[in-house]
């Protein structure tokens, strides 16, 4: 059963600033005319105003004995009427005219009551959201907003409540009958047997396999799990009637269920589970082999380039001594009278070993010019069996009508036993390959050649299968090829809106943004906003002491440190000694408790819960996993908890969207508070990653060498008001600026950022281009800005001061060609249909085939140099961006601080586990956060009324990162009588 408090169910708020009872409760004059003309005696005349106000907040009456006295006083203050006792609001609500009053303030507000009719509409929308949505509160929440849009007055709560309770059960049921009967008797036998005992494994469990660390031994076998996962899943019905949103929250479920679960579920239930975790399994491990075949190449070039450097560094001396010789050849050639002379001079030069020389000027030959290639051939031999047995598993299909990659792989399959290592070439080799694809760099190695024209002879084998390789793992990163029976790497394509409902919803989204769906207005408006910006910039930037163009180009100068003011640092001080010390566990007891958190995390099946004080079973599990201490840590340092109850509750009732919905209440809550409205205006977030370290043993643990060791990055997205409003876990290897505008597409919290600060790697042309039509604005923080291009609205265009900053112009027919597929992309983004993550992956990466990668790059080239110009106009917005970032590594410290179990490694191996680790760890610290700010706010206002400066300047000073009050270690007493709530009337 769902709590009210789960749900948009409006209720009235227990305790309301000034500002709020203005805002809400004051009655207008029209109401008051209203009122006064329908009834003379002063007790009716208050009582029906107070009925219309709360009427008109949450679109249903209240018994006015259940009604704050805050709101009776105000409501009747303003409209100068006499305060009704209680016994007369007691006899209103048990009077015959009260039901008649109630008539005449739904005719004057314009709703219409429940009736017969609206019930049975009512069946058919909880109907609708029950195939979408699993929650009840999610139900619960489209009822509401469909009473709520057609002017119904909302009845109870709990006849809405059972409505959705009798929709799900009814959908459910006739899903998973469906899926039963689609079924064929091998396909069951199938299913039943993977819920057979074994004496260690269960077959169900070995269905959850994760990968490991991708090594030769693990991949080969994890390669025989799919295999495996294949021929289960070939006679299994394809369910496409069940939204995703439904379909995640039962593969969730059945990940969740052990064996004995499984077989005490009802047949038709248990099965379509079975089916639906097979399925999404398989899709996972598909991944999974697309990512071990990309980390393996990439570990190849990587390692290859390396090798490279070090050999320039250690073969410098070898250059200078091939020099000197060439040049005492050439002295040599000179010296000699007859060619006799000169001939033997020169032998004299080479030792009479011309071999040996000219061994020496090969192999400087072939590193010259940074290609590392060669350094890949010798490593490759041991990971070659390994990149082979991944195309044998991956379906590779082309995203395009060249085939020409496909063709080679088959024919690499051809020659995958062969010994030789040069092949000569028949004709029908030719007839089936082609090699305009190939780079110069791999044409010299693979045919001795950099000529595109010639017709060559014969090829190197193991050269021409590292070019090929290579050229996949760039073409699946880039969407050029996709995967059959993937999530990640499927084709995007088949996920966009069809061009029907373009044309439907293309000019409501422009409208939407601002911005001219026609391609011609669209360029039309843009190119004259990049010239008006390229006009101004010009003629103020004699007047910009802080930028100079010299001659090694763009350089901006620092700017001057705004020193903070005089008494902060005491503010700061007093603010740490009267905040009193408190325990970590006692922290996360007091938020929890404002919030109720508990109370979404039910069980996945969404049945009532069974389990004994759910509420110190939670505040356990969160203290467990979000501090890292680990189930077997937990139960000894907080009594009267076994290790695997503080388990149970994570595995059976904790998901990735209940721990967001959690962080939502939290943000909400924080968000009341007035002091962080001095920090910021919640319109900024600001995005960064921080490295997490982990085990080897998993997929997603990598080494990089920007953050050193193995690990995977928490990306975090923090508001310029502190609180960080989005987390998520990825790879190490991972571009982190294809995540920055995921988050935003699905914000829910009361915060609603429009503008997106990011490190250095959110510089690029395709998240500005995306950005842009999404309505977003980016501002990254630049470095090298002297690297960045910056083009000109129009080729022809003059400028005075500014003109030796731009190199090319922007090419205005790509953009307006390329439009409508742009916009389709970005529709479907708003529509949920894909994630802006998903057509950053293909974008992310050089594509000669994908037009749209061009469209995309060609529009952010435009949006990124209007951006590029204010930011050297604008010393503000770069003062901006700097606090902005700065936020975001003071959470990342922050947030590292909390996790202080397990000395800071995360030591689950299994990847939705990971990724939960991370949002427990982020709930954490922004509990700890909205802890901070209730203190802070209590502290500052007794420092106020006791005489100390503490005025705007100083509040603006001061950050909600605090720690030094807080015990992290020791014996945990978790001490639920802990009565406090918080003032969000506090105000400065």
């Amino acid at each position: 059963m769902s709590s009210i408090s789960e749900t948009a169910y409006p209720q009235l708020k227990v305790d309301l600033s000034e500002k709020e009872l203005a805002a809400i409760y004051t009655p207008t004059i029209g109401e008051i005319e209203f009122v006064f003309t329908q009834y003379r005696q002063a007790p009716t005349r208050a009582c029906l105003l107070i009925q219309l106000k709360l009427l008109q907040r949450l679109g249903y009456f209240v018994p006015l004995t259940k009604i704050s006295p805050a709101i009776i006083e105000h409501v009747c203050r303003r409209a100068d009427l006499r305060i009704p006792t209680r016994t007369i609001i007691k006899q209103y609500d048990q009077s015959g005219s009260k039901t008649r009053h109630q008539r005449c303030l739904r005719e004057f507000v314009g709703i219409l009551p429940v009736n017969d009719e609206t019930w049975s509409w009512l069946k058919e929308v909880a109907w609708q959201a029950a195939h979408t949505k699993q929650e009840l509160p999610d139900i619960i929440n489209v009822l509401i907003e469909e009473l709520v849009r057609r002017r119904f007055e909302l009845p109870s709560f709990t006849p809405l409540m059972r409505l959705a309770e009798q929709s799900r059960a009814s959908v459910n049921a006739k899903i998973y009958q469906a899926v039963s009967e689609s079924l064929s008797k091998s396909a069951m036998d199938k299913l039943d047997a993977l819920l057979q005992s074994a004496a260690r494994q269960s077959t169900w469990d070995q269905l959850k396999r994760e990968p490991k660390r991708p090594t030769v031994r693990e991949v080969a076998g994890f390669l025989q799990h799919i295999q495996w996962l294949m021929t289960l899943a070939d006679d299994l019905p394809v369910v496409r009637d069940i939204a995703v949103t439904k379909r995640t929250q039962l593969i969730l479920e059945a990940r969740a269920l052990d064996v004995a679960d499984m077989r005490a579920l009802k047949v038709d239930k248990r099965y379509t589970l079975a089916v639906l975790l097979v399925q999404s399994q398989l899709r996972k491990a598909m991944d999974d082999v697309a990512e071990i075949f990309i980390k393996t190449l990439r570990s190849l070039h990587r390692n290859a380039e390396e090798r490279l450097q070090q050999y320039h560094l250690e073969h410098t001396q070898q250059v200078d001594r091939l020099i000197g010789h060439f040049r005492e050849m050439l002295s040599a050639l000179q010296d000699g009278n007859t060619p006799t002379e000169r001939l033997a001079r020169v032998e004299g030069v080479v030792d009479g070993d011309p071999e040996t020389w000219i061994a020496q000027c090969d192999e400087h030959i072939a590193y010259a010019g940074n290609n590392y290639y060669p350094f890949m051939l010798q490593p490759y031999r041991v990971r070659r069996a390994l990149l082979f047995q991944c195309l044998d598993v991956l379906s590779l299909k082309s995203s395009s009508q060249d085939d020409a990659l496909l063709q080679a792989i088959a024919w690499l399959q051809h020659y995958r036993s062969s010994h030789r290592e040069r092949i000569t070439l028949r004709d029908s080799d030719h007839a089936v390959l082609s090699f305009e694809w190939m780079p110069e760099k791999w044409r010299r190695l693979v045919f001795g050649t950099s000529k595109v024209a010639s017709r060559p002879d014969t090829l190197h084998r193991k050269y021409f299968e590292l070019s090929v390789l290579s050229l996949v793992m760039q073409e699946l990163k880039s969407g050029d090829l996709y995967v059959e029976h993937s999530d990640q790497y499927d084709d995007y394509r088949e996920h966009l809106i069809s061009w029907e409902e373009y044309q439907q919803e293309v000019d409501h989204y422009g409208e939407l943004i601002g911005m001219p769906s026609e391609p011609s207005d669209f360029v039309a408006d843009l190119r004259q906003q990049m010239e008006t910006h390229a006009r101004q910039v010009d003629e103020h930037f004699p007047d910009n002491s802080h930028v100079e163009i010299g001659e090694s180009g763009l350089m901006i100068r620092r700017t001057e440190r705004l020193q903070p003011p005089a008494n902060l640092a005491m503010i700061d001080q007093a603010i740490t000694s009267s905040m009193p010390p408190v325990n970590i566990l006692d922290v996360l007891t007091e938020s929890e408790q404002w919030l109720d958190l508990h109370r979404l995390f039910g069980p996945l099946s969404g049945f009532e819960s069974k389990i004994d004080d759910p509420r110190k079973r939670f505040i356990t599990t969160l203290f467990c996993y979000g501090c890292n201490l680990g189930p077997t840590q937990t139960a000894r340092s907080v009594k009267s908890l076994s290790r695997k109850q503080v388990a149970w509750l994570n595995l059976r009732h904790v998901t990735e969207e209940r721990l967001d919905k959690a962080m939502v209440k939290v943000i909400n809550a924080y968000n009341r508070f007035a002091l962080p409205r001095y920090w910021g205006s919640g319109k900024h977030v600001s995005a960064d990653g921080t490295k997490w370290n982990m085990y080897e043993q998993n997929l997603l643990s990598e080494y990089h060498i920007r953050y050193g060791g193995y690990g995977g990055i928490g990306y975090y997205h923090v508001s310029d008001t502190y609180i960080a409003l989005f987390s998520r876990f990825i790879p190490c290897g991972a571009y982190e600026a294809i995540y920055i505008l995921d988050p935003l597409i699905n914000n829910v919290s009361d915060i609603k950022p429009d503008t997106v600060h990011g490190d250095t790697q959110a510089q690029s042309t395709a998240v500005f281009g995306l950005a842009h039509l999404l309505g977003i604005k980016l501002m990254p923080r630049i470095r090298d800005i002297k690297e960045l291009t910056f083009f000109k609205p129009d080729k022809d265009a003059q400028y005075q001061h500014i003109g030796g900053l731009f190199k090319n112009a922007i090419d205005w027919d790509l953009i307006s060609r390329h439009l409508p597929d742009m916009l389709r992309v970005v529709i479907s983004i708003k529509a949920g249909k894909i994630t802006p993550s998903m057509i950053l992956r293909r974008l992310g990466t050089y594509s000669r085939k994908n037009k749209l990668y061009f469209a995309f790059r060609e529009l952010g080239r435009a949006v990124r140099t209007m951006f590029l110009l204010n930011y050297i106009n604008d010393i503000e917005l770069r003062r901006t961006i700097h606090a902005a970032t700065n936020k975001s590594e003071e959470f990342n410290n922050f947030t590292k601080w909390l996790f202080f179990g397990g000395e800071g490694v995360i030591a689950e191996n299994v990847r939705h586990e990971q990724r939960k680790v991370i949002k427990y760890n982020h709930l954490v610290a922004n509990m700890v956060i909205l802890n901070n700010v209730q203190s802070m706010s209590r502290v500052l206002k007794e420092l106020q009324q006791q005489g100390h400066p503490v005025d705007e300047a100083i509040l603006k000073g001061l950050s909600p990162y605090r720690s030094s009050h807080i015990n992290r270690f020791g014996d945990y007493m978790l001490d639920l009588s802990r009565k406090t709530s918080p003032d969000y009337k506090i105000s400065f």
